[in-house]
């Protein structure tokens, strides 16, 4: 598990950048957290890295949103649905079995229909307006081999705990 704490909406987005490198196709990460707390501009700095060019926004009244990037990016947001089933009927297995990476913002409430497999990133508001603080940790296999190297790519925004 690795704890980071950013200062700004702008080292937030860094830390998705940062965080891209270490992606592959087929990824899934798992945002977690209040309203407010940095998920959307995390999946834009994500997005930056990834090579998608174009605004990310967040998919709170379509569900989903594709990019093309570098590797492709599916930003799903399911704080609007009422049912589980819903997203399975979206089609989230064909979207996070692709050869994208998939973000799934609110996903710690539908961990049940999603792949075992996935890196979680869990957003709290920080000390301040501008301060958040981000825990961090894989679950599955294809994540755990990465985290040294991620916490190393996150590591100036990193605390010890």
């Amino acid at each position: 598990m690795i704890t980071v704490v950013t200062k700004s909406v702008d080292d937030t987005r860094a830390m998705g950048a940062e965080v891209a490198a270490l992606t592959t196709p087929g990824d899934l990460l798992v945002l977690a957290g209040e309203l407010g707390t940095g998920k959307t501009a995390f999946t834009q700095g994500l997005a930056r890295g990834l090579g998608v060019a174009e605004p990310v926004t967040s998919p709170a009244f379509v569900l989903v949103r594709s990019y093309d990037g570098r590797i492709p990016l599916n930003h799903i947001d399911v704080y609007r649905l009422d049912h589980i089933q819903e997203l399975v009927d979206l089609g989230i297995a064909e979207l996070t079995d692709g050869e994208g990476v998939s973000v799934v913002e609110w996903g710690d409430v539908v961990l049940p229909v999603l792949p075992a497999d996935y890196l979680e990133l869990r957003f709290e508001h920080g000390e301040d307006d501008d301060h958040r603080a981000v825990v961090i940790d894989a679950a599955g296999a294809s994540w755990v081999p990465r985290m040294s190297a991620l916490g190393a790519a996150v590591g100036r925004w990193k605390t010890e705990v």
